[in-house]
């Protein structure tokens, strides 16, 4: 087994990366692999100067610092998986420092906006049953500032008995609780009683057993895949007249959270409801806001002329 699969492999099992940063991982780890087979060299016979000259090579392609920071931090991760399990005697990449990535402040929405977007969920399906379904979606990401994996995977068990608490099982299959609003609250009630009744359809049709997700579709992940989301999300937004660039399922949690702080929400909380591990994730939130209260009185102080 190569070191980039034993790596991967321990990873899943010791850490619960999910699918998503394994693919990552190994993304980046087999072009760092790639560039050193081009010259002559493998991972177990690099060295820093190697490794060095591999972020040289990034930087000229053009990457962007981010990419560059992502993918020393799998080289890191790989060497020091290789020195812990006794396969290299040393660590080359452990005194290596990444490129500054500069901190930009995540989009959001207005809460004008975010309303247009969920009265687009009520009005723009074809079926009822498509509006009620993109309305419970919404509802649900806007309430709750779930991931969009964690939303299109949650199992119907989570939605049963009306609660006014949503269990979710988040990155590393760490689980947190986040409260429903009211129209949330209405708006899963009303999908679930509408996927039920075709669920029982199908039954009584075909016999097919029913769906352990939120969600079903016919696809192999057997619910509705963060890609058709997002490409949803962008036909409600040119639906309710807002450029779709400006929106993804990762802009309505960043404007749920923003939101929730400039109404006095406790960042702590936030931090919790979002599922971050470290505060300092969080703490981008409060950018937003010193930025929007910035413009503010350079807009409408007396003295900002001067």
């Amino acid at each position: 087994m190569s070191w980039i699969d034993r790596f991967l492999e321990a990873q899943a099992a010791e850490r619960g990366a999910a699918l998503n940063s394994l693919l990552a991982y190994r993304r980046d780890l087999e072009d760092f692999a790639a560039h050193l087979g081009a010259r002559g060299l493998d991972l177990a016979g690099a060295g820093r100067g190697d490794i060095e000259g591999y972020l040289v090579a990034c930087e000229a392609e053009g990457l962007a610092a981010a990419t560059r920071a992502r993918r020393l931090s799998a080289i890191r991760g790989l060497y020091r998986f290789a020195h812990e399990e006794g396969l290299r005697a040393d660590d080359p990449a452990i005194r290596i420092s990444g490129p500054a990535k500069p901190k930009a402040l995540p989009k959001t929405l207005s809460p004008e906006q975010v309303n247009a977007l969920l009265d687009a969920a009520e009005a723009m399906g074809k079926s009822e049953a498509e509006r009620l379904r993109d309305t419970c979606l919404m509802q649900l990401l806007y309430a709750t500032g779930m991931r969009v994996t964690e939303l299109v995977g949650l199992p119907v068990t989570a939605a049963r008995g009306d609660p006014r608490m949503l269990l979710v099982r988040g990155k590393g299959g760490k689980e947190r609780l986040v409260p429903l609003s009211p129209p949330a609250r209405n708006a899963l009630r009303a999908w679930l009683a509408q996927r039920d009744a075709e669920a029982e359809a199908a039954r009584v049709e075909t016999g097919a057993p029913p769906s352990p997700h939120l969600f079903p579709s016919r696809g192999k992940a057997g619910h509705l895949t963060r890609v058709w989301f997002h490409s949803r999300i962008k036909a409600l937004a040119a639906h309710a007249g807002i450029d779709p660039a400006r929106v993804s399922p990762h802009v309505l949690r960043h404007a749920f959270a923003t939101h929730l702080l400039s109404g006095g929400a406790d960042l702590r909380a936030i931090q919790a409801m979002l599922g971050h591990a470290d505060i300092s994730t969080t703490e981008i939130y409060t950018h937003v806001l010193e930025s929007r209260l910035r413009d503010l009185v350079l807009t409408h102080h007396p003295l900002a002329e001067r």
